[in-house]
């Protein structure tokens, strides 16, 4: 019997091929992954910000993302959200586009980690990434437009990879794609900003 730990990619594929109906509850997915939830719900409403999405859908991941970290920041081993938001549901086809476009760049990504420097992926750790997708997902909910969600979803990837994969070095790598995109999106917000006044 194999015992080993499943990769990203496996959790993701059977994440995907557990949703049989045409729509899919966030609840759904929270309840079938169960404690492995933080880390890949980090990569399901990340990568939709990386990627093109139909309007709306960056604030409903903003949310979810702001309230998972949260709960990371309290301790809590199990994944709760609100029955408003539980019940909210989305198409299965926006799941299999996440799911089928990253997984190409996560396989090849698996090759390179593994668990390591375990000290930054511990209890206080994950504290520390809890309190930062928090932010993370504060600022996904501003209305910047162009790339202006892609820093802070790409970051909360790294994050999610980092988790499931118990790699300390790849949640360092998080916090360093953080610090990135709030620059980023510091400067994007800018200079909408200064076009704004040159207008008015």
């Amino acid at each position: 019997m194999d015992h080993r730990t499943p990769r990203t990619s496996e959790l993701l594929a059977a994440v995907l091929a557990a949703q049989e109906s045409d729509k899919v509850a966030v609840g759904d997915l929270v309840n079938a992954l169960r404690n492995r939830a933080f880390g890949i719900l980090f990569l399901i409403f990340g990568i939709p910000n990386c990627i093109p999405m139909p309007p709306g859908i960056p604030v409903i991941c903003g949310i979810v993302l702001a309230l998972i970290g949260a709960q990371m920041v309290i301790g809590r081993q199990e994944l709760w959200l609100p029955e408003w938001l539980s019940k909210r549901t989305f198409s299965r086809s926006i799941l299999e586009t996440v799911v089928t476009r990253s997984l190409p760049y996560i396989k090849r990504f698996e090759t390179y980690s593994s668990p390591r420097y375990q000290q930054f992926a511990g209890p206080t750790a994950r504290r520390a990434v809890g309190a930062t997708v928090v932010l993370l997902g504060f600022i996904l909910l501003l209305p910047i437009p162009f790339l202006g969600n892609l820093p802070p979803g790409f970051a909360v990837c790294i994050f999610g990879l980092g988790l499931v994969e118990r790699d300390g070095l790849v949640i360092l790598a998080g916090f360093g794609a953080t610090l990135l995109g709030i620059v980023i999106t510091g400067l994007m917000t800018w200079a909408i900003w200064q076009g704004a006044v040159a207008i008015f």
